[in-house]
């Protein structure tokens, strides 16, 4: 079974192919440029240097969010496309499970964190046990404070991954009375590697589904969303049509 997993939930863009368990290739850059500009292009180089086209993929998996609206909105929009036009399964993979699937650290907590603004994080608190993660805290968003307060409460050494960290540094050093350490650069970044060996994990366990059925998981609403909705709360939304496209103001 040959696996294509896809990450494109923050700053990193990056593919993988996951075949007979074991990863044949994983591309990943973390540059300034749009998403919609380099995923393609990623996919397609490592499928060539790799000898194989989309017709080899037997099934396609995607870090499903939390993370960036955009980010996520290309590579999801990505990965459906491609799934109905090859007609083969999506295996949704958690954003921060993935990011914290990067480490193997028994006993200890993981704490995956990816800055949300606002003093704001997407979050999760795991720990590793049973060869998997097992979720002490299920992601979700939570203000900053809240999550160290959860951290602190284990009483136990954490590790800390993902951009929150780069974030939030000095805050970590000022609130946490526990002993922690943050991952290493290549272990604290969105990875399609991660995405992909859970996924199998997940494929075996029946965890998939069409990509006619399959959602994003944003967690929280984009601030248009917000917007919209609190202008329909307050009754003040008006619908302009143009071009058969409809604009909220």
């Amino acid at each position: 079974m040959t696996v294509l997993s896809i990450d494109s939930s923050a700053l990193p863009v990056s593919c993988a192919l996951i075949s007979d368990g074991r990863m044949t290739a994983e591309f990943t850059v973390s540059i300034k440029l749009t998403h919609s500009e380099t995923l393609m292009p990623l996919v397609d180089d490592m499928l060539k240097k790799c000898g194989l086209s989309l017709k080899d993929v037997d099934a396609l998996a995607v870090s499903k969010g939390p993370g960036s609206f955009t980010g996520l909105r290309i590579g999801c929009a990505t990965v459906k496309g491609l799934a109905m036009a090859l007609d083969i399964p999506v295996i949704p993979v958690p954003t921060l499970e993935a990011l914290a699937y990067n480490i193997v650290c028994p006993g200890t907590l993981i704490v995956p964190m990816m800055d949300a603004r606002r003093r704001n994080v997407y979050a999760a608190i795991y720990e590793y046990k049973d060869e998997g993660l097992f979720a002490l805290m299920p992601q979700s968003a939570v203000s900053l404070d809240s999550l160290l307060y959860r951290v602190n409460s284990f009483g136990r050494m954490a590790v800390f991954t993902g951009d929150g960290v780069y974030s939030f540094e000095e805050d970590l050093k000022a609130a946490l009375s526990v002993p922690f350490i943050a991952a290493p650069p290549h272990l604290s970044m969105q990875r399609a590697g991660a995405v992909g060996a859970l996924a199998v994990k997940l494929y075996e366990k029946g965890i998939y589904t069409d990509a006619e059925s399959f959602r994003p998981d944003y967690i929280k609403l984009s601030q248009a969303e917000k917007e919209k909705a609190l202008a329909e709360e307050n009754g003040t939304l008006r619908e302009l049509s143009a071009g058969g496209h409809s604009l909220y103001v």
